[in-house]
């Protein structure tokens, strides 16, 4: 197990300031600081807000990890961050920090993608992931069905969200319903009092001519909007667990159906869920039921996992390490629209550069 590669991971894409440190596939710590309840009067997350809260719980969250973990900053044989998709002041504020200490301890840096993040992780709880991997990503701003031969190299975009992802019509739903933000936790645990067949909601892109694996949600959104004004508008109440039963059934219905079509078109036995819908309870129960009836071995983090955290980057990271893939420069940026084609971001053709550079041999940081 020493031989492995013992990476701490940097995330900072959204709202969770979150640290991992992972030793090949065991996961050591994953300390997260979250500025969720700073948004919630805002109904969203405010990316000002995001990046500052970032700054602040930065060194605490990190020197969190190194304790829980009982290791040194100095044992460390790489850092890992999220170098996108995302906010673009939040990655600046987790790229920063991540050159900072790599410098100071002269480690390889590796800037990672989040979405690949999001699928790594799954190897902290169940082991290599099957090549390939069929992965449904699913959160406030994605919902992508991805195919992944080799997760640090090779990844395939093969359907997503046209407009309002997954995640984020749970938060609207939420505020027309005033049940507040995040959405997606209180629909969850309200829609197990109410009825799933109580409202035909339609079901996005299902029809024969649609994307096959494409998603769209928004207009879900608007009947379900709509349909909840009409309640209104006519004195009557609205039967709240219902509307959260039906909604949710709608939207995981399309999920499940589009991700297990994917896996038989494509000849894949193994269905991975990530993002932080996956920690929905009526999204695993359905996906694990329409995978075991075709046949497809389904693998759900644990829903701590899920969400955004540190543990997935260092994940990919660790990964980076094992299969000897080249670091990052160290002018690396964020890029908040980073393509998921690009697992990481690697230093350029031809690039030569020494991470144990000369103010780093001491280890500064030591």
């Amino acid at each position: 197990m020493a031989d492995e590669p013992l990476v701490l991971g940097i995330e900072t894409s959204c709202d969770e300031t979150g640290v991992g440190i992972v030793r090949g596939h065991t996961l050591l710590a994953d300390a997260v600081a979250s500025s969720v309840d700073e948004h919630a009067r805002f109904g969203g997350v405010v990316p000002e807000v995001a990046s500052r809260a970032h700054l602040e719980a930065m060194v605490p969250t990190i020197q969190r990890a190194l304790k829980e973990a009982g290791v040194a900053a100095s044992d460390l044989d790489g850092i890992a961050v999220t170098a996108g998709p995302g906010l673009a002041g939040a990655l600046l504020v987790g790229v920063s920090a991540a050159k900072a200490y790599a410098y100071a301890l002269g480690k390889p840096l590796y800037g990672v993608n989040h979405l690949a993040s999001h699928i790594c992780v799954d190897q902290l709880e169940h082991g290599p992931l099957p090549e390939p991997t069929m992965a449904l990503l699913v959160s406030g701003g994605h919902s992508s069905l991805l195919l992944a031969p080799d997760i640090t190299a090779d990844v395939r975009p093969l359907g997503s969200t046209i407009d309002d992802a997954a995640g984020e019509a749970f938060d609207k739903i939420a505020r027309v319903l005033n049940l507040g933000f995040p959405g997606g936790p209180v629909i969850d645990r309200i829609a197990r009092e109410g009825d799933p067949d109580a409202i035909a909601f339609p079901r996005g892109l299902t029809g024969p001519r649609d994307a096959a694996y494409d998603f769209s949600f928004s207009g879900l959104k608007t009947a379900v909007a709509r349909w909840i004004e009409a309640k209104r508008a006519a004195g009557e109440e609205v039967p709240v667990a219902d509307v959260s039963a039906s909604f949710q059934e709608a939207v995981v219905d399309v999920l499940t159906r589009k991700a297990v079509r994917a896996c038989k078109d494509e000849g894949v036995e193994h269905l991975m869920i990530g993002g932080g819908v996956a920690a929905n309870s009526r999204l695993r129960a359905m996906a694990e039921r329409r995978c075991e009836d075709a046949g497809i071995t389904l693998r759900v983090p644990r829903p701590k996992l899920c969400t955004d955290n540190g543990a997935m980057v260092a994940a990919l990271g660790a990964e980076m390490v094992a299969r000897g893939r080249s670091a990052s420069a160290w002018d690396l940026s964020a890029d908040s629209s980073l393509p998921v084609t690009d697992p990481h971001v690697p230093a350029p053709a031809g690039h030569t550069h020494d991470h144990v550079h000369e103010l780093s041999r001491k280890n500064l940081y030591a």
